[in-house]
């Protein structure tokens, strides 16, 4: 098992802090705290608040980029396609709810990194959108407007952070299982 580095630590306490207290209201001091250390020394490993809250945000865009490119390229149906992305999610918000507040919330405070995360959404939604849209072309799913089934998938699939850290016996299959049915095959009998 590998150690986690002095940089990775101050990331995670980090994660934490954002999403407990919003990332404006945390100061290197708060983090140093939480750490059990002299605020001076997080400047051995890391040189801003603002490049942790970086780190955390762009790792997760570039992880849901890479996912998401991925799927794309499968040679499957859009309906395996949209419950792969329903899995994508469960899995990278269960291994990092606390970086996915952060994802949410905090994004607007990056600086100069805010152009690059902003391209990594749109282009995120716009792969997403195109997979509903040809499933509508290709009959798999309903004809009907395709901005509204986009939204509706990713208003519940980018708010799992503020459930998921709830749930004790979470099952990350299950999940996206019961996900992807209750967001593709609706609630009514």
């Amino acid at each position: 098992m590998k150690l986690e580095t002095r940089k990775e630590q101050i990331i995670k306490i980090s994660t934490i802090l954002f999403k407990e207290k919003g990332f404006s209201a945390v100061t290197m001091r708060d983090i140093a705290k939480a750490m059990g250390i002299k605020a001076a020394s997080l400047y051995n490993h890391i040189s801003s608040k603002q490049e942790i809250l970086s780190n955390i945000i762009i790792a997760l865009a570039e992880e849901f980029t890479e996912g998401i490119t991925q799927i794309k390229k499968a040679s499957s149906s859009s309906v395996d396609k949209l419950n792969s992305i329903v899995e994508l999610h469960v899995n990278i918000t269960s291994n990092n709810s606390f970086g996915m507040a952060s994802l949410n919330n905090d994004w607007m405070h990056l600086e100069e990194k805010l152009e690059y995360y902003l391209k990594l959404r749109l282009d995120y939604e716009q792969d997403f959108r195109q997979i509903i849209e040809r499933g509508i072309a290709n009959h798999e799913l309903q004809d009907s407007n395709a901005e509204v089934m986009l939204f509706s998938m990713l208003s519940t699939l980018r708010s799992l952070y503020i459930w998921i850290p709830n749930k004790e016996d979470l099952n990350p299959s299950k999940l996206s299982s019961d996900l992807s049915r209750v967001l593709l095959k609706g609630i009514i009998k």
